[in-house]
């Protein structure tokens, strides 16, 4: 009986478990349809889910629906923006909301998500995009109908949550990023307790301005909740700015209007250490061990109502009195603090807020640093009025406070200026509303990267005039480089304050520049060497740059008396005017590099003057890709070159698969070495008649272009004592070729057997025989060239027709002599002669055939190469 009662349990059991994973699947539908409707009844959005599912065993006893890849998409005036998007949402709830009917509310216990993201926008006309709310159908009957769903949440949370604002008309940005988030309490009471616990970081940008960048909060907080009166009042709590703590007392009500504060806050102790911990935590290290004197106290309240256009007002103080303090490990400490600053705003009126730094000051060692400053019209147009003085030991700096550099600073910077504007002044660089006065200069800073590159400034002296700010000098050396560099900055306070392009006008002088200091180094991973990389032009610069150097080193080249006008915008430099003196002449440049595309970009116009083409043409890669042939010419060169294409991102040189341009060139007193050439040596031994170490190049000019790896050389005339020639061609990157040349050969070129030929004619005639055209193709690599011409053929052509010309002449001289045979057989002769004329007309015809049949055998023509 037993053992039956326990197969029967054992039955049940087993169907039980079987239907709390089936039931899930029974009931997904019917989830997913409520969840759709609830949504859809009460938005107007593009709203769309991945997936919902239901588990009996995630948090049992209860059931768990979790909705997945959920986002709220706006329509317009929004169309396309994100309000709302979670990758997991997850709802609580009795299993006995399973069964409840379609019309009947769900009611849900707890709500969780991951990976969230809200992002409210206010555009230029002031609508909010969290406006999705359908609007309420006046001709709707069922007013009164159950909703499918209804929330009486007793604990929420949400992890790794994105919050984000921006309002186009104040340009006004706030981020709250990586919220971490919990909440406790009955929300079905109209009064209770939340317990919640947060975690977040802040970063605030107003118009192109950044206020607070990633700073950590956090916040412990048992908040009373008036569900009736919609009050929330600070009980228990712990608040973090970084490390400062803060304690808050009073409430925040929603009301009509808007949000009513009645709120004190204040630093819970008054140690100094309340000031480190202001600072970053990567900046500050661990400041429990930090022996520190004196205080600092952070006290305030907010009170009022913030509306459309009031705010609380609101007063906050920040004090400290001679205070110090000091890192155990470090040998420095940072003395005689004081600090008197207050936030302001007694009015209501967002405008009115004023800042007012008082007093800051500190020292180390005998080193004073003093500044004082206020803001007012805050909102608006904020007036800013700042003095700074005194003298700062960089190199005492990481003595003093554990500032994580790769290497230590050095140097000393000492500042005396006052400062006087308006932000509107600096927007519109109105620089007659602005007044400065004073200087800053730093002498003996030296600077070494994460890469080990190293820069020394000597001395920098920046100088600041009513109506503009002077770099006065600036002396650095890195490498192998040293500069100096002086000018004026135009829009120096509209690329500090607000984000502007840096515009200036400036000098630079230089004994010696080598490109390769200014390329980065990236750190290698193991195994690999180190590769360097061109520096972007920063986006940032707007300015012209007058430059000189007496030698510039760029790749294996030296370049002397390099000068000329760099103008800087928009990520590219325009080059004006720029000269050099290298192999043995002069290059003028104009063009322009850019790097504002992800391959950077380059057109360039050469002028040569007067360079030596050998090293010109075997010391410049791409000069050796475009005319390899011009290596082996000794001589000048006159030359323009027009190219543009891509630079390799790396190295900045260009990049020859993409170099597109043409070129015109003038030889000068130019000699050719065949010799070092396997091209012409090759072209040599098939023209046996010309000696290419003799050829005269002078005044020879040239034009030809490139494209996609290809030069085509446009045909051009050459000349060689009485020898004329024609060449074009064309030949690739490649080496590889493929050229004519067309000749003019005088026959007497042609060997031994042409000229014995000509000899036979009479003068008159040997004049008449023309010059030869010969034919040559040159294809082939110019390593490896393989010649043809057509030599021996017209030197054949030219024989046979020799020959030809002296048997047609020599029939025609037959006919003449007969003629004048029969002639004289006919004409009556005087008594006084004695000759015999059937005689002389066979001695005349005799003669006239042995001449016809050439007395003997005529030899073959030799061959001629």
């Amino acid at each position: 009986m037993v053992k039956k009662i326990l197969k029967i349990v054992g039955i049940v059991l087993l169907l039980l478990i079987v239907s709390a994973f089936a039931i899930p699947y029974f009931f997904k539908d019917q989830i997913k349809a409520k969840i759709e409707k609830t949504i859809n009844e009460k938005v107007d959005a593009k709203v769309a889910f991945a997936d919902a599912d239901l588990s009996l065993f995630r948090n049992f006893p209860n059931a768990s629906v979790r909705v997945e890849k959920l986002s709220i998409i706006n329509k317009a005036p929004f169309e396309g923006d994100t309000l709302v998007a979670f990758e997991e949402l997850n709802l609580k709830m009795s299993i006995k909301e399973l069964f409840k009917g379609e019309d009947e509310p769900i009611n849900i216990d707890g709500i969780s998500s991951k990976n969230g993201l809200i992002n409210i926008i206010f555009n230029k006309d002031g609508i909010g995009n969290y406006d999705i709310a359908l609007k309420d159908d006046k001709d709707k009957k069922d007013d009164d109908k159950s909703k499918p769903m209804a929330f009486k949440i007793k604990e929420y949370s949400v992890e790794n949550f994105r919050f984000q604002y921006y309002d186009e008309a104040s340009k006004m940005k706030m981020v709250l990023d990586s919220i971490n988030h919990e909440g406790k309490g009955d929300f079905a009471a109209s009064k209770l307790d939340l317990d919640t616990k947060t975690t977040a970081k802040v970063s605030l940008d107003m118009d192109k301005a950044n206020y607070l960048k990633n700073v950590a909060l956090s916040l412990d907080a048992v908040l009373g909740i008036d569900m009736e009166q919609s009050k929330y009042t600070f009980k228990e709590n712990k608040a973090k700015i970084n490390e400062l703590p803060l304690e808050f007392n009073g409430f925040i009500q929603m009301v009509e209007n808007g949000q009513l504060y009645d709120l004190t806050f204040k630093t819970p102790t008054s140690s100094f250490k309340n000031f480190l911990g202001l600072i970053p935590a990567q900046y500050a290290t661990n400041i429990k061990d930090v022996k520190t004197e004196g205080d600092f106290t952070v006290n305030g309240f907010a009170k009022g109502t913030y509306t459309d256009t009031t705010i609380p007002k609101f007063n906050i103080e920040i004090a400290s009195n001679n205070a110090s303090f000091q890192y155990p490990n470090l040998p420095k400490s940072v003395q005689n603090i004081m600090i008197d600053t207050r936030i302001i705003n007694e009015t209501g009126v967002m405008n009115d807020t004023y800042v007012n730094l008082d007093k800051l000051s500190f020292r180390i060692d005998q080193d004073v640093f003093n500044a004082k400053a206020n803001i007012r019209n805050i909102a608006e147009n904020a007036l800013v009025n700042a003095d700074l003085k005194g003298t700062i030991n960089l190199g005492n700096v990481t003595k003093a406070y554990p500032v994580k550099l790769d290497k230590p600073l050095s140097g000393i910077l000492k500042a005396d200026v006052k400062t006087e504007f308006d932000m509107q002044s600096v927007e519109k660089s109105d620089y007659a509303r602005i007044k400065n006065a004073g200087n800053i200069d730093l002498t003996g800073f030296n600077y070494t990267d994460e890469n080990g590159k190293k820069m020394a400034i000597s001395k920098a002296v920046v100088e600041f005039n009513p109506s503009r700010v002077n770099l006065k000098q600036f002396n650095a050396v890195t490498g192998k480089s040293d500069l100096a560099v002086n000018g004026v900055l135009e829009n120096f306070y509209g690329f500090v304050f607000k984000n502007q392009e840096l515009k200036g006008d400036f000098n630079l002088n230089s004994n010696q520049i080598a490109v390769d200091d200014f390329m980065t180094t990236n750190e290698p991973k193991e195994g690999e060497k180190k590769q360097t990389e061109a520096m972007k032009i920063p986006a940032f610069l707007n300015c012209t740059l007058t430059a000189k150097a007496n030698t510039v080193l760029y790749d294996n080249l030296t370049l002397r008396d390099v000068s000329g006008k760099l103008i800087i915008k928009d990520q590219k430099v325009t080059l004006e005017n720029g000269k050099t003196n290298i192999f043995n002449g002069l290059i003028t440049f104009n063009g322009d590099v850019s790097t504002k595309e992800k391959t950077p970009k380059f057109n360039m116009n050469l002028g040569l003057n007067n360079v030596d083409i050998a090293q010109t043409f075997t010391q410049l890669d791409m000069m050796k890709k475009i005319a390899p042939i011009a290596g082996i010419i000794n001589g000048k060169l006159n030359s323009t070159i027009h190219l543009n294409g891509n630079l390799d991102e790396k190295e900045m040189t260009p990049d020859l698969k993409s170099l597109t341009g043409d070129l015109l060139g003038q030889l000068l007193s130019t000699t050719v070495n065949s010799k070092n050439s396997t091209l012409l040596s090759a072209l040599d031994s098939n023209l046996n008649f010309i000696d290419l170490n003799k050829l005269n190049l002078n005044d020879l000019k040239a034009a030809l272009t490139f494209k996609d790896g290809k030069v085509n050389i446009k045909p051009f005339d050459l000349k060689y004592q009485d020898i004329s020639a024609t060449i074009g061609g064309t030949h690739g990157f490649d080496q590889l070729m493929n050229y004519d040349l067309k000749l003019n050969v005088p026959a007497k070129y042609l060997g031994t057997e042409v000229n014995n030929l000509i000899a036979k004619l009479t003068p008159a005639d040997a004049n008449k025989v023309e010059s030869v055209p010969i034919n040559a193709m040159l294809t082939g690599s110019f390593s490896n060239p393989k010649v043809s011409t057509d030599v021996k053929q017209a030197t054949t052509n030219l024989v046979t027709n020799l020959v030809k010309q002296q048997k047609d002449k020599l029939v025609n001289n037959t006919k003449d002599a007969l003629n004048d045979v029969i002639s004289n057989v006919t004409k009556p002769k005087t008594d006084s002669t004695k000759t015999d004329v059937k005689t002389d007309v066979k001695d005349k015809a005799t003669g006239l055939i042995k001449g016809l049949l050439g007395g003997k055998k005529k030899e073959e023509p030799k061959k001629t190469e």
